[in-house]
C-alpha cells in the first residue's frame, strides 16, 4: 500500500495544479483532482504558492481548515466512489445527494465520515473501519 509522506501528498497536489496551469498532460488521477479542485477554488491561491504553506501545520484546536488535507479527503471519497468500495458507499452518497439536493454538501458529508473513521483509528491504532464507516454514513441518512 502507498502511503506518502505529508510532503508527498501535498507535493502530489501542488504538482497536479501546476501542470494543469501549464496545460500540460494529466494522468486519469491527476483529472480527478482536478475536479475536486473545481470544487474548491477557495484553495486555487495555496496551490498556486505552494512554497508559502509547505511546511505549514494546520491545528484543528485553533480553528484552522487544512487545505491540504481537505482536499486529500475529497480524493479518497472520489476513488471510493469510482469503485463503490466499501461497497455501499455509492449508494449511501446517492442517498445523501438525492436527501440534501446538493452534490458537493453529500460528498462533504461522506468527507466527514470518513475523517471521523480515519481519526477513529488512528486513535486507537486499528485503522479505518468499513463498518463503522457504512454506519455513520447511515446515520447521516437519518438525519
Amino acid at each position: 500500500m502507498f502511503a506518502p509522506s505529508r510532503d508527498q501528498a501535498r507535493a502530489f497536489l501542488t504538482d497536479t495544479w501546476r501542470k494543469s496551469q501549464a496545460g500540460e498532460s494529466l494522468s486519469a488521477l491527476e483529472r480527478m483532482v482536478m475536479g475536486v479542485f473545481a470544487l474548491h477554488p477557495e484553495y486555487h491561491s495555496i496551490l498556486e504558492r505552494p512554497e508559502a504553506l509547505a511546511d505549514r501545520d494546520f491545528r484543528p484546536e485553533s480553528g484552522e481548515m487544512n487545505p491540504f488535507l481537505h482536499l486529500q479527503l475529497h480524493l479518497a471519497v472520489e476513488e471510493q466512489l469510482s469503485i463503490d468500495q466499501p461497497f455501499g458507499i455509492r449508494q449511501a452518497f446517492e442517498s445523501l445527494r438525492a436527501r440534501l439536493g446538493d452534490d458537493h454538501a453529500a460528498r462533504h458529508a461522506v468527507l466527514e465520515c470518513l475523517g471521523e473513521v480515519l481519526w477513529q483509528g488512528q486513535r486507537t491504532g486499528t485503522g479505518p473501519d468499513t463498518e463503522l464507516y457504512l454506519g455513520l454514513l447511515r446515520d447521516r441518512l437519518k438525519q
